[in-house]
């Protein structure tokens, strides 16, 4: 799937997190690409922006700051505090949406390499569930 646009990305957020807006689809990837971006480095962080959409793989290259790698949980409460009004439960809906859409983006390939950056959980963030 080609998503060099902007809007062709921000489409399927979109419509996979089944947002009223594109602006409320913009917000959610923001946040879950700079809490990525904390997580992921080098050539494979550089290789992931370099399938996104300019905007996305900017805020991808230059993310939030993380003390420490997240668990998955982590993850999930970080996304929910910093999406105004957000629950956890919908902050792992709006994950979901991001992250499937950036491994659609990115191929299976290259979310392999990104899974081996992050703590054991993350594949199911991302919608590729890994054998055990």
């Amino acid at each position: 799937m080609s998503m060099r646009r902007g809007e062709s990305f921000l489409a399927h957020v979109q419509e996979r997190g089944e947002y009223e807006t594109a602006e409320e689809a913009d917000r959610v990837a923001r946040v879950v690409l700079a809490l990525l971006g904390a997580h992921v480095v080098g050539t494979v962080r550089a290789e992931l922006a370099a399938r996104l959409p300019e905007t996305y793989a900017l805020i991808l290259l230059n993310p939030l700051q993380a003390a420490e790698p997240l668990s998955p949980e982590r993850f999930v409460r970080a996304t929910a505090a910093w999406i105004e009004g957000a629950t956890e439960e919908t902050a792992l809906w709006d994950i979901g949406a991001v992250l499937s859409t950036t491994a659609a983006a990115a191929g299976d390939v290259l979310i392999r390499e990104v899974l081996l950056q992050l703590p054991p959980g993350y594949d199911l963030l991302f919608g590729h569930p890994q054998p055990a």
